[in-house]
């Protein structure tokens, strides 16, 4: 288990912090998604007849996608350096360190929940989640 150990009270107010950070890194990745797609028409249109703009905007988008990706790796940093564990980049699935009944297990949230309301064991992972039913 990593250092730090969340209650579900402390990870409820860890998300003051954590929430801003995931959100961006979603957008993020959605805009990378979009400009790796945007790449490979570039790629093909250059390959297919090799004129117009296409070689200039392939560049564009590849200086985009490098800056993006500086971008995400400080975002990732931010959520480690508050001691969440990153599951899934693009939905931002984050697990808070946790206990329960003298158990490790992770509190998991995600972009779009309001809070974090959900558990799952270690070997569980999100599709194994449950409802929290304790306190401090």
């Amino acid at each position: 288990m990593p250092e730090r150990i969340f209650t579900p009270d402390e990870a409820n107010s860890a998300l003051a912090e954590v929430r801003p950070a995931a959100e961006r890194l979603v957008e993020l990745r959605a805009r990378m998604r979009e400009l790796e797609r945007e790449q490979g028409r570039h790629v093909t249109t250059i390959g297919g007849n090799g004129a117009g703009y296409a070689a200039t905007d392939l560049n564009v988008a590849q200086a985009e996608l490098h800056r993006l990706a500086g971008e995400t790796a400080a975002c990732v940093e931010r959520l480690e350096a508050l001691g969440v564990v990153l599951k899934d980049l693009d939905l931002g699935l984050l697990d808070f360190p946790s206990r329960r009944d003298g158990s490790d297990v992770l509190l998991c949230w995600h972009v779009g929940e309001d809070g974090v309301g959900w558990w799952h064991a270690l070997d569980e992972g999100y599709a194994g989640r449950k409802p929290v039913d304790w306190g401090e």
